[in-house]
């Protein structure tokens, strides 16, 4: 079985302020010393999780960076024979590799809450201004976004790590076949409490072991289709120009909705919308 493991930063242990995850400073110079230990904690739990699918017998695992600007992973300290993929616009994003042939299970790895989430640290929804994501009635986050791309391929969520808040929302939405670690707790937007950060990567490590030994007995995610879909933005003036898109409709002042006939669909506009909306909103 291959395996491909979704790295995002927000959710990895001892992070909780936007200068920890930020790859670059104002004027483009490189950020300091928060963001340089951030990007090595987030390598050695993407680490961790790749070392437990190797020992449950994982023939191929694939890291995927899919953090900000997808290349913040230090490749050095992942275990050897792993590949990784870097570099930002992929086809798949934050899920690049799903499609490839015999991959079994998807681990995500320092994942957050959806935008809006009260006390998850850093929750957010891909960017600044996207205020919720409903499919069919349901809010939802990255974690929900990527995995129904992964059904799409047949290929089920097993495993994640992140805040509590993250680890409950999956949970809810994407069922109890998701083995969850919980590495922080969430205190506020801004603030939480972590594990010691080698307890967390043996705890990742540990439990993407048990996830990967029981994947074939998971389920990929999916949804009713063709879905109904909804963007809200922060701002009307986004939604003003999503409103122009060609099968675009206006649900309210800040929301846009679509219909999507599967998921590949669905996250190819909700990709496009969101470059439509970054807007300026001071005309």
């Amino acid at each position: 079985m291959k395996v491909v493991i979704s790295v995002d930063m927000e959710g990895v242990c001892g992070v909780a302020s936007w200068v920890q995850v930020s790859p670059l400073e104002f004027g483009g110079l490189v950020n300091g010393t928060e963001y340089q230990a951030a990007r090595e904690r987030m390598t050695r739990e993407a680490a961790a999780a790749a070392q437990g699918a190797l020992e449950a017998g994982a023939k191929s695992v694939l890291v995927n960076d899919s953090h900000d600007t997808m290349r913040n992973l230090l490749p050095e300290l992942l275990p050897e024979g792993v590949r990784f993929t870097s570099g930002n616009d992929k086809p798949l994003s934050m899920v690049q590799g799903v499609d490839e042939k015999g991959v079994g299970a998807l681990l995500y790895v320092g994942y957050h809450a959806r935008a809006g989430s009260p006390r998850g640290p850093l929750a957010h929804t891909w960017n600044g201004y996207v205020m919720n994501v409903k499919i069919n009635g349901v809010d939802t986050g990255e974690y929900g976004i990527n995995a129904l791309v992964a059904g799409h391929y047949g290929v089920p969520v097993v495993f994640a790590c992140g805040d509590d808040v993250a680890m409950s929302e999956i949970r809810q939405e994407l069922g109890k076949q998701v083995f969850c670690v919980a590495v922080k707790e969430g205190l506020s937007t801004y603030s939480a409490i972590h594990l010691h950060p080698a307890e967390a990567q043996r705890l990742i490590r540990e439990g993407a072991e048990l996830a990967v030994r029981s994947a074939r007995q998971a389920r990929p995610y999916t949804t009713r289709w063709p879905a109904q879909c909804e963007l809200t933005f922060n701002h009307q003036a986004r939604a003003d120009a999503c409103e122009r898109v060609p099968d675009v409709t206006r649900v309210n002042a800040f929301t846009v909705g679509w219909e999507s006939t599967d998921a590949l669909h669905l996250f190819q506009t909700f990709r496009m919308l969101s470059k439509v909306a970054d807007v300026r909103l001071n005309g």
